[in-house]
């Protein structure tokens, strides 16, 4: 910059050295660092510094402009790469080479969706990715079908010098994997630290096409057997750390042999799904394998309090678990799971059995306690105000990630004590809590109605109503998890009402917030608390009494976001999506579906201003065409998913 005084001497700032750029860059978040680099070139040569080029990751579907991409990234020291939509074309083989070109030696992880490359390509690209840390080939068929990948002697020598320092392997979802295949590919791999055979077709006690047991026989051209797995685990247990075996038909004596093989240690498994689980399988489990600092059982649906015992008395360097869609799980046995000093995170969405007393109890014993950084209670219905408030108190200085959506008996009591207790949260989600209001997120009590959050459990008179009659003669007996004492008294709630509230405006950390269908929110609270400017996904989703004023608020105080959620918002228009849009430059998804005041104008405007756009839904909007549609896809450089159902008026029930 020049400068030029009266007196006619001209001066020029000078440039802070580029140590000092990279330093103060360093306070930044990624994308606000993105941003910065296109300020100047001083500024993109000091983003380019190699601490900010660790764990890049660049996706991209194959195509010719891809191939410049590449090239280009040949000047990073190291990058990953997700590469979609690969095939037999010529231009896949391109891709593909220019890859092995001119990212050989800097790839560390290279993963294939939704792709149905062939042998001969995979196989000239593999000796070439001497740095090669993770490769995921989930789902791609098209290299197994015929099982003859990696069957000539010279192939299997060179992918194995280039892949010796493989340390990941992805095999998830393959329909054709076999006990030949899996042999030649994981004997180029000798040091395999997580494997993943998620959603395979495993014989793990019979075999179906030799109508008898696992292991009698040779390897199988058919299928995987138990007796590879096992075998490949025994040859790599010094490394082996990881093991994903979700959606697959393990048994309680299969896990059982896995679990007892000699000098395995592993620190993370996922079981996800695996419906013959039984909670003696899980005891077994924790016995032989009690270094596990990860665990996932979700959707293990014969999982009973008996297999949480288990784990909180044989794990006790578990970080995380999730015990999601575990139906059959209550509350015993998570008053000492939540004592494991190392937890940091749980997962109990739909256990619909939970209430959470007991961890309260466990929480706010003299022993040592989990300091938990994420919680889930999604559509755990027993939640209530009661036990949101304790765990506020309780857990405030670790807390990062609340997930409380569906719990739909919580009020503005839980709202007021997460304000209070829970400032450093990064995550909340609060959709389809109904009960939710204006007052709870400005955090003030309703004037002109008690917030009473256990009267309708103290209420025991029967209920008349004009239609049903009386139905408290019909009402259900109480349950165990209802009967245990409560750490929070009426007083404890009376006292905490009597405090001046906090709003949720507190929360000055959030990254992402989740309002959806909480029905009862106007304007009133949105213009005034969704003031984050961090905030980077937010959802608004039906909310029928919010209007453009929110919007735009919105808007003007969240110039981070990059996802934002307006479904079935019917008062949202043009008008507010013109307001709105030239603060919304970073934004990336877009949702607007049922939103019957937004037409082409809009997406004229979002055209103009929202240059990142990838996903759109504009589904259902019946003043939208679809002329313009394809106009927007063709001004939109990154717009990869568009949802345009129904659009334009369509008569559903013709189209249906």
């Amino acid at each position: 910059m020049d400068m030029t005084g009266t007196s006619g001497i001209t001066m020029e700032t000078p440039e802070l050295p580029i140590e000092i750029t990279t330093y103060i860059l360093s306070f930044l978040h990624a994308s606000d660092r993105k941003e910065a680099s296109l300020v100047c070139r001083s500024w993109y040569d000091a983003s380019q510094d190699h601490r900010f080029q660790r764990n890049q990751t660049f996706k991209f579907p194959a195509s010719t402009s891809s191939l410049d991409l590449i090239r280009g990234l040949g000047r990073l020291s190291c990058c990953s790469l997700v590469i979609s939509h690969l095939d037999g074309s010529s231009l896949s083989r391109a891709v593909l080479l220019e890859v092995g070109l001119h990212l050989g030696s800097r790839l560390e992880s290279l993963a294939l969706p939704g792709s149905s490359v062939t042998e001969a390509s995979l196989l000239a690209l593999l000796p070439h990715l001497t740095s090669l840390r993770r490769l995921d080939l989930r789902g791609l068929d098209s290299l197994f079908m015929s099982g003859a990948f990696l069957s000539r002697d010279e192939q299997r020598q060179q992918v194995r010098v280039a892949l010796a320092g493989l340390e990941e392997l992805d095999l998830s979802d393959l329909r054709y994997l076999s006990d030949l295949t899996f042999n030649r590919l994981t004997g180029c791999t000798p040091k395999l630290h997580r494997l993943s055979l998620a959603g395979c077709h495993i014989a793990f006690e019979f075999d179906p096409y030799r109508g008898c047991p696992v292991g009698v026989v040779q390897d199988s051209s058919a299928l995987l057997s138990l007796r590879n797995l096992r075998k490949l685990l025994l040859e790599q247990s010094s490394t082996m750390r990881g093991l994903d075996l979700s959606r697959t038909s393990i048994t309680p004596e299969s896990l059982r042999s896995v679990a007892k093989v000699e000098g395995l240690r592993l620190q993370e498994l996922c079981l996800r799904g695996c419906k013959e689980l039984t909670d003696y399988s899980v005891e077994v489990l924790c016995k032989h394998q009690p270094g596990l600092s990860s665990l996932d059982l979700s959707a293990c649906t014969e999982l009973t309090s008996r297999a949480v015992l288990a784990v909180s008395l044989g794990l006790p360097n578990l970080r995380s678990l999730s015990l999601s869609r575990d139906w059959r799980i209550t509350d015993k046995g998570l008053a000492d799971l939540v004592s494991l000093p190392e937890l940091k995170s749980l997962d109990l969405s739909e256990c619909l059995h939970v209430s959470g007393a007991e961890m309260v109890k466990g929480l706010s014993g003299p022993g040592p306690r989990a300091g938990l950084e994420t919680l889930i209670f999604k559509s755990c219905t027993y939640i209530r105000d009661l036990t949101v408030y304790p765990l506020a108190q309780l857990l405030g200085a670790s807390l990062r990630e609340l997930d409380l959506s569906s719990c739909v008996y919580l009020t503005d009591l839980s709202v007021r004590a997460i304000a209070t207790y829970l400032q450093g949260l990064v995550v909340l989600r609060l959709g389809w809590c109904k009960e939710i209001s204006d007052w709870g997120l400005l955090g003030i009590v309703e004037p002109t109605k008690e917030c009473e959050p256990a009267q309708e459990i103290e209420d025991k008179d029967p209920k008349f109503t004009r239609t049903f009659g009386n139905m408290g003669f019909f009402r259900p007996p109480t349950l165990l998890f209802q009967e245990k004492p409560r750490l929070v008294t009426e007083e404890d709630l009376r006292v905490f009402r009597e405090q001046e509230g906090a709003s949720l405006l507190a929360l000055h950390s959030l990254q992402e917030l989740d309002l959806s269908a909480c029905s009862k929110l106007t304007d009133s609270s949105i213009t005034q608390v969704i003031r984050y400017p961090d905030l980077q996904r937010l959802s608004l989703s039906m909310l029928p009494e919010i209007s453009d004023a929110s919007l735009v608020s919105v808007a003007w105080h969240c110039r981070s976001l990059t996802s934002l959620a307006l479904s079935h918002c019917p008062r949202i228009s043009d008008h507010g999506i013109a307001r709105a849009a030239p603060h919304l430059s970073r934004l990336q998804h877009l949702y607007l579906s049922c939103c019957d005041a937004v037409t082409d104008r809009s997406l004229s405007v979002l055209a103009q201003h929202c240059k990142r756009l990838r996903t759109l839904d504009i589904s259902m909007c019946k003043d939208i065409s679809i002329t313009t549609v394809d106009l927007l896809q063709s001004q939109l450089p990154f717009l990869e998913n568009v949802h345009c159902r129904f659009v334009g008026g369509a008569d559903l029930t013709l189209t249906l």
